[in-house]
């Protein structure tokens, strides 16, 4: 097993089994050609780097049918906020440039709509690019790279900021979009991406954000040794309570601007916790093994005492739990989703009904798994009556 970015060889050290592609909800006529491959993960000690080994293509993962859309989510519109905000106080003058990776539907970027800063979103998946352009938003229905340079000249090395937000954690190409990066920034512009944390995966054995979309799962360690390899350096990174835990990162050219304080108190934290070596890595398959059997003992007794079991939200996450712990619809009888390009579908691999909201509503069933744990607080509060009246949330984290 090769690492995707030093070529070195890398230590494989868990397999998830066959899996579907995470947002490949389909209908029946299309369940004979699905598309399935072998979840398994290593960990490269040379830039102390988890990483899959091998994944479907982004053409495969990121095209007309992509069904996810960041604005149906009241809490990550609000985070976008905050996080365009942090922008706009630390890096952004009048007149700027900037460019957002995997913008989407443009959620984000209509955080700098009517402003005097010029600016440009990447997007591959053409239904979601759509809307994006439809609301106004400038936006490229393609993959950002070196081919996409020609397209955007006027911002060759005049770039202020490039952002973007759990996207980088998919572009296997990693490399190619540093080079692409530093053709384009400003001698003291930054890169900024937030991406879920290794270190929050490890703490609460979420292995549900290990799906095909996610490539890489960064430590501030493991970005620290990438970016020095190619002349820029982590300036300064911030803790966020976004799916689950994530960390904002903020690269700069080498010796452009000071290095926070926060750096080395993250990384001598990440060092204490063995993230710079492959022993915590075996420690986390152990507490995966653990929370898969724990969780189909828990369902194995809810359906002896005659309980109902539905999911709530049909999430890419959703599809490794569904996979790994072997959980179809003889176990959980539906899963309630408000994305209507995912109802009347069913599930990637396990094949469980897609049904809308009022659906379960309607239903009042025993038990819900909440898939969406990372959007707890959001969904809890509209759904006050299941929770106060009807019956029990459950999850294979800490709810």
């Amino acid at each position: 097993m090769k690492c995707k970015i030093t070529s070195s060889e890398m230590s494989p050290f868990m397999s998830f089994g066959k899996m579907p592609i995470a947002n490949g909800f389909l209908q029946k006529e299309n369940f004979k050609n699905e598309f399935f491959f072998d979840l398994e993960v290593g960990f490269s000690e040379k830039i102390c780097l988890f990483q899959l080994k091998d994944h479907p293509t982004p053409e495969q993962m990121f095209n007309e049918n992509y069904p996810f859309f960041t604005g149906s989510s009241q809490s990550m519109k609000a985070h976008f906020k905050e996080y365009a905000d942090f922008i706009k106080k630390n890096f952004i003058k009048n007149n700027s440039k900037i460019i957002e990776i995997g913008s989407n539907d443009g959620t984000f970027l209509n955080n700098f709509k009517d402003s005097n800063i010029e600016y440009i979103g990447f997007e591959p998946s053409s239904n979601v690019a759509k809307i994006a352009n439809l609301n106004g938003i400038n936006t490229l229905n393609q993959f950002f790279g070196l081919e996409s340079l020609d397209l955007i000249k006027k911002f060759h090395h005049q770039t202020n900021v490039i952002f973007a937000a759990n996207v980088i954690c998919h572009i296997p190409k990693l490399v190619e979009l540093i080079k692409t990066v530093d053709q384009l920034l400003s001698k003291d512009g930054v890169f900024i991406f937030e991406e879920p944390y290794l270190g929050s995966m490890f703490e609460k054995t979420s292995y549900d954000q290990i799906y095909d979309e996610h490539i890489f799962m960064f430590s501030a360690t493991s970005v620290k040794k990438i970016f020095n390899m190619y002349d820029f350096e982590l300036t300064d990174l911030v803790k966020q309570e976004t799916h689950g835990g994530s960390m904002r990162y903020i690269i700069s050219r080498k010796n452009a601007r000071d290095i926070n304080k926060n750096v080395k108190v993250i990384l001598d934290n990440e060092k204490f916790n063995n993230l710079d070596n492959i022993e915590s890595c075996n420690v986390f398959k152990k507490n995966c093994e653990a929370s898969k059997l724990k969780l189909n003992n828990t369902l194995k007794n809810f359906i002896s005492d005659g309980k109902k079991i539905v999911g709530y939200a049909a999430t890419s996450k959703s599809t490794t739990i569904l996979n790994y712990c072997g959980i179809d619809s003889n176990i959980i009888e539906y899963i309630c989703d408000t994305t209507k390009e995912k109802i009347g579908k069913y599930s990637p691999g396990m094949h469980i009904p897609i049904v809308s909201i009022d659906h379960f509503r309607n239903d009042n069933p025993d038990i819900a798994y909440l898939f969406a744990w990372n959007h707890k607080e959001e969904i809890l509060k509209k759904e006050k009556k299941f929770s106060q009246e009807v019956g029990k949330w459950i999850s294979h984290v800490t709810l």
